[in-house]
């Protein structure tokens, strides 16, 4: 039942208006308006979408909330730093971003936080012959919608 059904990703804000500029104007996601419960909805691939729900404590994960698979990572960084993107960059044990991407398994990974704190990621599936096999969604540290 479930596998035919689009999936829509719920992200608590603080200032929806802030993290709603930010998700449009930086990410460049397709607005699907407001909604009269307070959501603020964005269209995204595969009938996906991604609802910001005002929150007034914000959240508090520590974890990947949202990870957008691209084509090409690389180049997906340099348009995200050129619309001011922040992006994060580590230097662990095991774990080594080389301008802010890691490989990570399969995949190519970078993270950023919107405005409101949540953990965002790019990912490019190195292996593109099994879609949906990389690691870096469940890492701590999305063409996007």
């Amino acid at each position: 039942m479930l596998t035919s059904s689009p999936v829509m990703t719920m992200l608590p804000v603080k200032d929806l208006e802030r993290a709603r500029q930010f998700y449009q104007e930086r990410l460049g996601l397709a607005p699907a308006g407001a909604r009269p419960d307070g959501k603020f909805l964005f269209r995204c691939n595969g009938g996906a979408m991604l609802a910001l729900f005002p929150k007034p404590e914000g959240t508090k994960a520590e974890h990947t909330a949202v990870s957008f698979t691209v084509d090409d990572i690389v180049a997906e960084v340099r348009e995200l730093e050129a619309r001011g993107v922040r992006f994060h960059d580590y230097d662990l044990p095991g774990f080594k971003t080389i301008e802010h991407v890691a490989i990570i398994g399969a995949d190519k990974a970078a993270w950023f936080n919107d405005t409101e704190g949540n953990i965002l990621c790019v990912h490019e599936e190195m292996d593109r012959s099994q879609p949906g096999t990389g690691t870096a969604a469940a890492a701590r540290p999305g063409r996007l919608c």
